[in-house]
């Protein structure tokens, strides 16, 4: 059984989901959760509150599915890089929710310097784990490749979410991918 703080998380997810960051009230959040708005103010004293802790959850979530990917792979380049397909693939088609409040996220960091930061620490993380792969399985690649390597793949990944989750009809989301794994092994192999 889940805790209450995990179920208004949960909850801020649903409804951040349906009705985006700026709509999301905290009387939203509390009845997705089924408490009184009292309990989800004992946790979170403001919306800024609630919003750093899903922030910080979503993160958490894709280093999680990162982590245990990696624990059941070989270590090749391949099966490496393939932990950060996987991990967006499963946001885009199995745990939506997750996707929509990071591009939310990214949406309001625009105007919150507070979720601008911990998303841009975010990402940070993300190319870190890819440059460290990358450098891992190709010591010789030059120093200015090594860094904005990730910066690509990264965008494809997100621009697969922001395609797909607008118009699943548009394109087939494994081609996709499959074409990713095509672009980054060609520019790292030549």
């Amino acid at each position: 059984m889940i805790g209450t703080e995990e179920r208004i998380l949960d909850a801020a997810l649903e409804v951040v989901q349906e009705r985006t960051i700026s709509g999301t009230r905290m009387h939203h959040i509390a009845e997705k959760a089924d408490v009184v708005q009292s309990n989800v103010h004992y946790y979170y004293k403001t919306k800024k509150d609630l919003l750093k802790a899903l922030q910080e959850k979503v993160l958490r979530h894709c280093l999680d599915i990162r982590k245990k990917e990696r624990e059941s792979i070989d270590d090749s380049f391949e099966a490496q890089m393939e932990v950060f397909i996987k991990q967006k693939r499963f946001f885009i088609l199995e745990d939506q929710k997750y996707d929509y409040a990071e591009l939310d996220f990214w949406m309001q960091g625009r105007i919150e310097d507070n979720i601008k930061e911990d998303f841009q620490k975010s990402f940070r993380i993300w190319r870190g784990e890819i440059r460290e792969v990358i450098s891992r399985f190709f010591p010789e690649l030059d120093k200015e490749k090594l860094e904005y390597f990730p910066y690509m793949i990264v965008s494809l990944l997100e621009g697969a979410s922001i395609q797909y989750l607008i118009d699943p009809e548009a394109f087939d989301l494994e081609k996709y991918f499959e074409y990713c794994r095509y672009t980054i092994d060609s520019i790292l192999k030549r």
